[in-house]
């Protein structure tokens, strides 16, 4: 069983990326031959500072480290260090359906916001953004992967790389395997600091490894009810207790769950909730500021992992270009 595990490059990571994303993709590196991916060539389509990308690269890969990420016993490459996925792109592109690519979510919320403006359609569309799933569909049939697991908004794209595997095993014989989406309904969606999802775009969010210090004073600005100690008041809906559960194992979280009923004051669920989360990054704090001052290690990790990358793709991909008749002449 082949599984796939993508992440953009777009931000340093914060504590909903990881609760999100991070934290149940790596526990997959023992369910079966686990490859993780940093998709820096996806990141062209909305970031356009050199530096930054760079930046980002490194604060990820430190990250997936940091947390666990076995490079021995995994697959761990950037994505345009593996020349053979733009290769397969272009190969996809040429039989995948302008009319699959208009029904693709991002894109057609595009075109919406466009309109509402008053603009063309296409008003500061890139084709980088319009082909994105074909590339995403590189990405994951290019080494003929069993399960990419996403978050329900990710599924469609999931879809588009079936349609467009089958399309092209239909017209050149089957080179392909069919993909399938995990959806994991249980995975926590944090609240941030003003108790909306965590999200870089509102500016609420706790990055996943900041020093204990700066993680206690966020924390401590975390909005909350203006309820006194000793009221009781609910878990429900309480952003402190949300990210609390996210951490906590389950006896935890009722003998805190008791504690609420009871009338827990604010500052201490507070100081509970920074226990809780700085136990379990401390270390991996620690290993995420040796990589960071390491980057030329982080790079030679990176490197081997796209030699074995290359080394399952190739034989696909030469697969795919003698069905359809390219290369060099027999």
């Amino acid at each position: 069983m082949r599984i796939l595990t993508g992440i953009t490059p777009s931000g340093t990571p914060h504590l909903g990326n990881y609760i999100g994303a991070i934290k149940p993709a790596l526990l997959r590196q023992s369910q079966g031959e686990a490859l993780y991916f940093i998709a820096d060539l996806h990141s062209l389509v909305k970031l356009w500072d050199a530096k930054l990308r760079q930046q980002y690269i490194l604060e990820l890969a430190a990250t997936w480290l940091a947390c666990g990420l076995d490079p021995d016993k995994t697959v761990f490459y950037l994505q345009s260090q593996v020349p053979e996925i733009s290769e397969l792109s272009w190969i996809l592109n040429s039989v995948a359906a302008k009319g699959l690519l208009n029904r693709a979510h991002a894109y057609k919320d595009l075109v919406a916001k466009n309109r509402e403006a008053k603009e063309d359609d296409d008003h500061a569309i890139t084709m980088g953004l319009f082909c994105y799933p074909v590339l995403m569909a590189a990405d994951i049939i290019g080494f003929n992967a069993d399960y990419v697991p996403v978050g329900k908004d990710q599924v469609q794209h999931i879809e588009i790389a079936r349609d467009i595997a089958g399309r092209f095993n239909h017209l050149y014989g089957e080179a392909f395997t069919l993909p399938q989406a995990i959806v994991d309904d249980d995975t926590a969606t944090l609240p941030g600091l003003d108790g909306r999802k965590m999200s870089k775009s509102y500016g609420n969010t706790i990055l996943l490894f900041e020093s204990a210090k700066r993680l206690r004073k966020l924390i401590n600005k975390i909005v909350t009810n203006s309820l006194p100690p000793q009221a009781p008041k609910q878990t429900e809906g309480c952003s402190l207790f949300q990210i609390y559960r996210a951490f906590a194992t389950q006896a935890e979280q009722q003998d805190v769950a008791v504690r609420y009923a009871n009338g827990i004051g604010w500052g201490e669920m507070k100081q509970l909730l920074f226990e809780k989360v700085d136990a379990e990054l401390a270390s991996a704090r620690e290993r995420y500021e040796y990589y960071m001052a390491h980057p030329a290690e982080v790079a030679d990790i990176l490197d081997q992992g796209a030699q074995k990358a290359r080394a399952m793709m190739i034989p696909i991909l030469d697969k795919v270009k003698v069905l359809s008749g390219l290369g060099r002449l027999v």
